[in-house]
């Protein structure tokens, strides 16, 4: 059980994030750069390990992270999406928790697409009488 890694892909919106949980000390390293240097937010943060926590494994496993794509936010959601799936690898006894909790379920929300005749999505251009 030498060097067990345990893989999940999570994604939000534009982004993409492949996980592995590595048995460690709860250290989370996202594009080789530590957690609290890469995202600024503190709520970012917290979303992140939001599934370590609902299973109590904050300080079992390493976590390391390849994400690409969209913004904090999105990486951040998508981070969360990618770990609670490794965790599923780990023991699929977490799956009620992580289900319930709503971890394992992909957003389904993208950017709408722009329309032509608008400026954007939904923005009208300017209406003038005169």
């Amino acid at each position: 059980m030498a060097n067990t890694k345990y893989y999940g892909t999570g994604r939000r919106k534009k982004s993409i994030a492949r996980v592995y949980l590595v048995p460690g000390t709860g250290k989370i390293t996202i594009n080789k750069r530590d957690i609290d240097e890469y995202l600024g937010l503190e709520t970012l943060k917290v979303i992140v390990r939001q599934p370590l926590v609902a299973t109590e494994n904050v300080d079992k496993f390493d976590v390391l992270v390849n994400v690409k794509g969209g913004g904090y936010t999105g990486q951040a959601g998508a981070i969360r999406h990618g770990i609670a799936r490794a965790l599923l690898t780990v023991d699929a006894d977490y799956r009620p928790v992580l289900k319930k909790a709503g971890y394992l379920t992909r957003d389904p929300r993208m950017k709408e697409r722009k329309k032509y005749g608008l400026k954007s999505a939904r923005r009208a251009p300017q209406f003038s009488k005169r």
